[in-house]
């Protein structure tokens, strides 16, 4: 793939930017974008802000990665996976956005951040990983229990992005292994605005040309899709997905402190402690999947020493049979 010359540019600079920086400088972009969007909702709503933000974010991926049908076409089944993560893109957005109608940035980012964790708790079969899990369960009735009234309908918005988000970590992560470089990513974008089209000129009509309103959607695509994709694959290129995880944990904390600076959305100290007890969790079930990883490669390394030790030191030239290796 001939990437372009602002790819390379763009690559040049942040290759001098730590690791941690790009992590957390995606996290606020993200929740930045979130909580910067709702400035136009009065002109063309959630829908029309998700149109716009996956509709320029798309063409700036695009023109910065070039995919090339050639490449979609020579890899079985990129197309069917590139159309699935972007249908789940579209469907995130649209929820995320409309559930910050209704519920404060802070609640919706830590009910959406449940998706991902209960992707890293699935497999579990230790008693100590049932800990995380009891701890986030605390974080959400101490969120929705005490302090500002949470609307069921952004609740349920949440949750339904949160599961389109878990969704798409799963395909995502296929998409990563087949297609080089972000080419899927931009694609999967494009695919999002061009599903979320109808819905948002629907709902915005003649104001999705507004400048002001143009101007919001690029601020917001930029900061919120553009930026922190890229940050975050070059993150994963220098540290190690558990290292990765547990800073992408503060992304609840992030979403309540743009809603308050931005917004103006209050939230009691309970609901703060929810999200505290959320994102604990979440570091938590990070470092128990990385000491079970751990386990599983010392495992591996013991049966692949045994395979190699001969057989005149007594011990066995293969794993005893019902022996079990662990693969996480």
């Amino acid at each position: 793939m001939q990437e372009s010359s602002a790819a390379r540019r763009s690559a040049a600079v942040v290759g001098k930017i730590p690791a941690p920086g790009l992590v957390l400088g995606g996290v606020c972009g993200i929740q930045f974008g979130a909580a910067f969007a709702p400035r136009v909702y009065p002109q063309v709503g959630a829908a029309g802000v998700v149109f716009l933000r996956l509709l320029i974010a798309g063409v700036l991926l695009c023109l910065i990665w070039r995919p090339r049908r050639r490449d979609l076409s020579s890899v079985k089944g990129a197309r069917w996976t590139v159309i699935a993560a972007g249908a789940l893109l579209a469907g995130h957005h649209l929820a995320f956005y409309q559930a910050v109608k209704y519920v404060p940035l802070g609640a919706v980012a830590t009910i959406e951040f449940l998706g991902p964790f209960v992707i890293a708790l699935a497999g579990s079969r230790r008693a100590v990983d049932v800990l995380p899990a009891c701890m986030a369960a605390c974080g959400v009735v101490l969120l929705g229990g005490g302090g500002v009234p949470l609307d069921v309908r952004g609740l349920t918005l949440a949750a339904v992005a949160a599961c389109c988000w878990a969704g798409y970590i799963i395909v995502s992560s296929r998409m990563a292994r087949s297609l080089s470089g972000g080419q899927g990513l931009a694609l999967a974008i494009v695919w999002a605005a061009l599903l979320s089209a109808p819905y948002g000129i629907a709902h915005a009509g003649s104001a999705l040309l507004d400048p002001q309103v143009l101007w919001v959607a690029a601020v917001v695509a930029v900061a919120s899709s553009v930026l922190p994709y890229s940050l975050n694959l070059e993150a994963l290129r220098r540290i190690p997905p558990h290292v990765f995880s547990v800073l992408t944990s503060l992304e609840p904390a992030a979403g309540a402190l743009f809603g308050l600076l931005i917004l103006g959305q209050r939230l009691a100290w309970p609901q703060w402690l929810g999200i505290a007890a959320v994102a604990c969790a979440s570091v938590a079930a990070t470092f128990l999947g990385a000491g079970k990883r751990s386990d599983s490669r010392v495992g591996a390394q013991g049966a692949a020493a045994l395979e190699d030790t001969p057989a005149r030191e007594g011990h066995p030239s293969q794993v005893a049979p019902g022996a079990v290796v662990s693969v996480d």
